[in-house]
């Protein structure tokens, strides 16, 4: 698994405390060990946590290290999109993850943006190849995607509108991710296809979020784990035995590197990266 030409990139969520910015001033020391290509760090609905996305950004940069912060488009103006980014080019920032993003709570209006393929040609249109542009894939499809094709589509014309490279949904069939793959390359996208990695800490968390973004957890491993009840030990073992064992077939068939779910921590991940000799 040290093959250079892997990447490997983790995310994580602004912190809204003191006590949550030190924590995961921890969990970025202790993930920093295995030299990612670069940490990334969400954008809340409506840009929510604009503020806290920059500002940890700023922080990641000031010890030395590769930072992107994530963009979401919807519910936002043209304005608003074009502030923020050149606000994170005034900082030096070259790496944006753009994304369509989620309708912030009680607002009915799509915005000035519907779908992330116009913020990657906005961002295209103001900035030039100023801004390596990640863009989200869904090997499962998008939960509000109205079919396979479509979803499918909708992948393609993002990548068409400038994209350099992909990241997915996270997901636990590797066939899955590599069928998704083997379809876009056939209609000519050419870009890495990063795979998404959420370790396993919390069955039931994972469960209700899974379902409602659209990432299938296998029936076999949902039998498994609730037959664990409340033993947390046994839990984990299992889930950190099926998601190395996600990495390392993923890694070994081709997928060009991971991004990693970190939820602001670095135990299971720091596992699963020793485990599979990064």
């Amino acid at each position: 698994m040290n093959d250079q030409k892997k990447t490997f990139s983790f995310e994580f969520f602004p912190t809204k405390t003191a006590e949550g910015a030190a924590k995961l001033r921890t969990t970025r020391q202790q993930l920093a060990q295995f030299k990612p290509q670069f940490f990334s760090v969400t954008f809340g609905a409506g840009g929510t946590t604009r503020d806290g996305t920059l500002s940890t950004v700023l922080e990641i940069r000031g010890e030395g290290l590769a930072a992107a912060p994530h963009l979401s488009c919807i519910g936002s103006t043209q304005d608003n999109i074009r502030a923020i980014l050149n606000e994170y080019r005034n900082h030096g920032i070259r790496h944006i993850v753009a994304l369509r993003g989620d309708m912030p709570s009680g607002m009915v209006a799509a915005g000035e943006f519907r779908y992330a393929n116009e913020l990657v040609e906005f961002i295209r249109s103001e900035h030039g190849d100023h801004f390596h542009i990640e863009v989200a894939a869904y090997p499962e499809f998008h939960p509000q995607s109205k079919s396979a094709e479509d979803d499918m589509n909708n992948f393609v014309r993002k990548v068409q509108s400038g994209a350099d490279s992909a990241i997915t949904q996270y997901f636990f069939n590797a066939d899955a991710y590599f069928r998704f793959v083997d379809e876009v390359q056939a209609r000519g996208v050419a870009i890495p296809v990063v795979p998404g990695i959420m370790p396993i800490a919390n069955f039931g968390q994972l469960c209700r979020f899974s379902d409602m973004c659209g990432a299938e957890v296998p029936r076999w491993l949902r039998q498994r784990m609730q037959a664990y009840y409340d033993d947390t030990a046994s839990i984990r073992a299992l889930g950190l035995d099926v998601v190395t064992e996600l990495c390392d077939r993923l890694l070994s068939n081709g997928a060009p590197g991971l991004h990693f779910y970190t939820l602001n921590q670095a135990g299971l991940v720091s596992t699963i990266c020793q485990r599979l000799g990064m």
